[in-house]
């Protein structure tokens, strides 16, 4: 294993979709209205957020000076914080824009909500799920930096810190156990609302992109940002032969390659 080559990569850590399977009553609800098909976990990282903040700044600064945009109802929130599916078109052009040049590099984990599955490898439970989910991105993530810092999205009261930092934690002990060697590296785990971090909302905008293109066929999102993705895997698209579930620079994403849902 590779010293460490950097001080500190901070990540930014938000989902697409949800962990939902069931309803109250116990009924399957995956595809129907308000539970999705796919549970998309993905980060973003950076060396220095603060250009990426700053840009996210200017942005708001400019829309909140755009006349053309104060009639639109949902541009009182956008200033408040960017969230890809709420803002306007205008916005969102704004935004991806801005995002474009930044320098942050971006991976994402696929998970498609299939039940025999979600029975067998994570026991029927949600937050089982989830974090075995969230641990994937980083076992291979948490030895390349002396320090990383790891700010995941909350929402209202939905605290995840312990669970998180759990998660991260197991990260950890897989990747000593599948590489026989110790990590020495110091691992901090932040809940931020997306009002408080604004690198958050770059992140919520890359999910966006590529669930687009999951749920709707639609690349054009992902196309014009697809120079910031590092590492695409369509964890459980086990009709694709080996390892062809995972998209990178030598096997770029696209919809065409990937099994339906």
């Amino acid at each position: 294993m590779r010293a460490p080559t950097q001080k500190l990569w901070t990540y930014f850590v938000d989902e697409a979709g949800d962990s939902v399977f069931y309803n109250a009553k116990g009924d399957l609800i995956v595809g129907e209205e308000g539970c999705s098909k796919v549970l998309i976990i993905g980060y973003i990282r950076t060396i220095d957020p603060e250009p990426i903040r700053a840009a996210l700044e200017a942005v708001k600064k400019q829309v909140g000076e755009d006349k053309y945009l104060a009639a639109i109802p949902s541009v009182a929130k956008s200033l408040k914080y960017f969230h890809a599916k709420d803002d306007c078109a205008e916005v969102r052009h704004m935004v991806y824009k801005a995002i474009q040049p930044l320098k942050f590099h971006s991976e994402f984990i696929v998970a498609r909500k299939e039940q025999n599955r979600f029975e067998k490898s994570h026991l029927g439970k949600e937050n089982i799920f989830y974090n075995d989910l969230v641990t994937q991105p980083f076992v291979t993530r948490t030895h390349v930096s002396q320090a990383s810092k790891i700010y995941f999205a909350v929402r209202g009261n939905k605290l995840r810190q312990a669970p998180l930092s759990d998660a991260i934690q197991t990260a950890k002990l897989t990747f000593e156990r599948q590489y026989e060697t110790k990590v020495n590296s110091i691992v901090d785990v932040y809940p931020q609302t997306m009002t408080g971090e604004p690198c958050l909302q770059v992140a919520d905008y890359m999910l966006w992109a590529l669930q687009r293109a999951y749920t709707h066929g639609e690349m054009r999102y992902y196309n014009y940002i697809q120079n910031k993705v590092s590492f695409i895997w369509d964890i459980y698209d086990s009709k694709l032969p080996r390892k062809a579930n995972r998209y990178h620079k030598k096997n770029p994403f696209d919809i065409k390659k990937f099994s339906p849902l």
